[in-house]
């Protein structure tokens, strides 16, 4: 079997632009613009991983309410969990789920980003 590994999301927007600026303030994305066949594109690395905003069109649909079938998040590790959520609160970043440890040596919350966006924030320590 061929060997996969991970390359990048895709994220569709009303408004690129916000997007990439949210993601750039509350999670410190590096944004990075250039011309694709003409078009200006917006391209963001976020913990390390290439996620790539695209204009959404008349077509597109709304952004689902959770829970839904389909890609749930994507979480992101963090050392200082307690910190992070501090500074992002003092942002008015939404939360949906306060820390919590659902087992030793995980703490986890979830907060909310442009469009409906979950993620989910991690911290693992040594069992």
């Amino acid at each position: 079997m061929p060997s996969y590994i991970f390359d990048h999301v895709h994220l569709r927007s009303p408004n690129p632009e916000a997007t990439a600026a949210w993601f750039e303030e509350m999670l410190g994305a590096e944004i990075i613009r250039s011309m694709q066949q003409g078009k200006p594109r917006i391209d963001m690395k976020v913990g390390g991983q290439d996620v790539f905003i695209i204009q959404a069109d008349a077509a597109a649909a709304a952004p689902p309410s959770a829970p839904y079938q389909g890609i749930d998040h994507f979480g992101l590790s963090v050392q200082g969990l307690d910190e992070a959520v501090a500074g992002l609160k003092a942002k008015g970043v939404q939360f949906t789920m306060e820390p919590t440890s659902p087992r030793p040596g995980i703490r986890i919350c979830f907060i909310r980003g442009p469009e409906n966006i979950s993620i989910e924030l991690l911290e693992r320590t040594p069992a």
